[in-house]
């Protein structure tokens, strides 16, 4: 496996994230020295939770199911990419994405 293009990457994700936390953080500060009512920030933050905690149930659903994707097809032995073992991989992230989809209507 090639390594050295892994560093670069994930100094590109790292610097991405700083960045966005900075900016989150600077949007904040700022609709509170605005003077904002305490309704609209109390009610922006708990927006920005309830899409933190639905953004982290979808990943753990969806590589959930890409798991139960690859262990069918290290169970039914396919050892090259084949049309099928795609399919499977995005039939299964497809059902992992309904999921989440039936799960956050019970939930909100």
């Amino acid at each position: 496996m090639n390594f050295e293009a892994l560093i670069p990457i994930s100094l590109f994700v790292c610097i991405a994230y700083a960045i966005k936390v900075v900016v989150d953080a600077r949007v904040r500060q700022r609709m509170v020295a605005a003077g904002g009512s305490a309704d609209l920030v109390d009610s922006v933050l708990r927006d920005e939770e309830l899409r933190r905690r639905h953004s982290s149930l979808r990943w753990g659903i969806v590589l959930l199911a890409l798991a139960v994707g690859f262990g069918l097809i290290q169970w039914f032995g396919w050892q090259e990419v084949t049309p099928g073992m795609i399919a499977v991989l995005a039939g299964v992230t497809g059902l992992g994405n309904l999921a989440f989809f039936a799960i956050s209507r019970k939930l909100g």
